[in-house]
């Protein structure tokens, strides 16, 4: 579009330069033409007074010399009342012009070597007719012309290369949003979701752009939906199936027990297979965006109170800290209360019964620790725990509940560590960040682990200072 907006530029231009500047220019040439022979004519007519007057050679070429057209001036005197053709000046025109202006008594040109001459008859007192001839050379005649056809020629030549590059620049308006629009989509088609176009250019390109960034909300919001569905999945189906699988743990030995056991663990197998499926097909960012999120407190004193029910029937004593007042997060609300269910589940599914554990929200400036401890065996090995896809405690589990918390910690800039708790067992760290940053490095016990002592985390004087009731 650019390269045809300039072609029909030049065209259009070169045509109007064409159609103005030939014909100015014959006009240019004419004008320097007539200038020519008007300057001949004055000439020609400061001498009629004195051939009106005498016919002396001496005087005529005194009258001739003040002319000051020197060489250039010939006087033409016919025979007649007693005197003799006179001769003044060098003859250039051809006889038969010369009386065919006596004869014809009006002003005449005719073409010589080297430019042309102007014939001018003048009625002498004999009654008889004197022609003055005046010489015009070819220089005078084109005096000026060519500097003007430059002239001409550097106007038209600025005028197609102003409305060239004019013509490139409105172009480049059309073309790049038009090229900011395809590159959006592609984006977009790429899985790119914060893809955008900006809304500028003419008219049209402003609203396609809009409407492309309205269709691009559009999908992320479907997207976000999807991922909600997925958390919510997550939430409703895992809880539910560990207490359904504590449950049959408890039915005794028999055949009917262990094919009980056999089909919660076939089926929490199926679940955990969709909603790992669910997650890698949706996006996998856990905070909710500027502006949103929710209130981690709120959340943790929500599940606390579902999973407390099974904590005293299976005799777990526990605990939950810093979750009295308001803790804001950048996290959607389905997304952490399924981290805190997958962490708590594995609580229950890799203890003994009669194992505590705790939860506590550690609230700083930049960022939000939620503690997941308890006081059963811990894991020995926290880096193969937290690989995707490998067992926490090699029994064979799938370790998506470790997964599911990793991703929603990442997607803030924060983390997830596993440590010794200050109960004997396993504690999980969760830092979410708050503004959305990497952070810094900050002080932590050896690799892998959480430090229990020391004021190098928030919390630890919080570790060292409270126990279990």
């Amino acid at each position: 579009m650019r390269w045809a907006l300039v072609k029909v530029s030049l065209a259009v231009t070169a045509m109007v330069v064409v159609a103005f500047a030939v014909p100015l220019g014959l006009v240019v040439r004419e004008m320097a033409r007539d200038r020519a022979f008007s300057n001949a004519e004055r000439e020609a007519a400061a001498v009629a007074p004195a051939l009106s007057i005498t016919t002396d050679r001496d005087q005529l070429e005194r009258v001739v010399a003040s002319t000051g057209s020197g060489t250039g001036m010939a006087v033409h005197i016919p025979a007649g009342g007693g005197s003799e053709a006179l001769e003044i000046g060098k003859r250039r025109a051809a006889p038969g012009d010369i009386a065919a202006v006596r004869e014809l008594g009006r002003a005449s040109t005719s073409t010589v070597p080297g430019g042309s001459t102007l014939l001018q008859p003048v009625a002498l007192s004999t009654g008889e007719i004197a022609v003055v001839e005046v010489f015009v050379p070819e220089s005078e005649v084109t005096n000026g012309v060519g500097t003007a056809w430059a002239v001409l020629a550097g106007v038209g030549v600025a005028l197609i290369l102003g409305s060239v590059a004019v013509a490139d620049r409105l172009g480049v308006r059309m073309v790049r949003p038009a090229q900011r629009l395809g590159e959006g989509a592609r984006e977009l088609g790429e899985g790119k979701l914060g893809a955008r176009v900006p809304e500028e250019g003419p008219t049209e390109l402003r609203l396609a752009a809009v409407a492309f960034n309205s269709m691009a909300d559009q999908v992320v919001q479907l997207l976000a939906n999807e991922r909600e569905l997925a958390a919510d999945l997550s939430h409703r189906l895992r809880t539910p199936l560990t207490v359904l699988r504590l449950n049959a743990a408890s039915l005794g030995d028999g055949p009917a027990a262990e094919q009980t056991r056999a089909a919660v663990e076939q089926l929490e197998r199926e679940v955990d297979t969709i909603i790992r499926t669910a997650r890698e097909a949706t996006p996998q960012t856990a905070a909710a965006g500027p502006g949103a999120g929710c209130d981690a407190a709120e959340v943790v004193r929500e599940r606390m109170a579902f999973w407390s029910a099974l904590a005293e029937d299976e005799g777990r004593k526990w605990r939950v800290a810093g979750a009295d007042r308001p803790v804001r997060i950048p996290v959607a609300r389905t997304d952490l209360a399924a981290a805190l269910d997958a962490l708590l589940g594995n609580v229950f599914r890799h203890t003994a019964e009669g194992t505590a554990f705790a939860v506590d929200v550690h609230d700083t400036e930049d960022a939000v620790i939620v503690l997941v401890s308890d006081a059963g065996p811990g894991i020995p090995d926290p880096g193969a725990a937290m690989a995707r896809g490998r067992g926490s405690g090699g029994d064979g589990s799938t370790g998506l509940g470790l997964d599911i918390v990793r991703r929603l910690a990442e997607g803030t800039g924060g983390d997830v560590r596993i440590g010794s708790s200050v109960l004997g067992g396993t504690e999980v760290r969760v830092w979410i960040q708050l503004d959305g940053r990497e952070r810094a490095p900050r002080r932590r016990g050896h690799r892998g682990t959480v430090r229990r002592r020391g004021t190098g985390r928030p919390g630890a004087s919080f570790d060292r200072a409270r126990s279990l009731p």
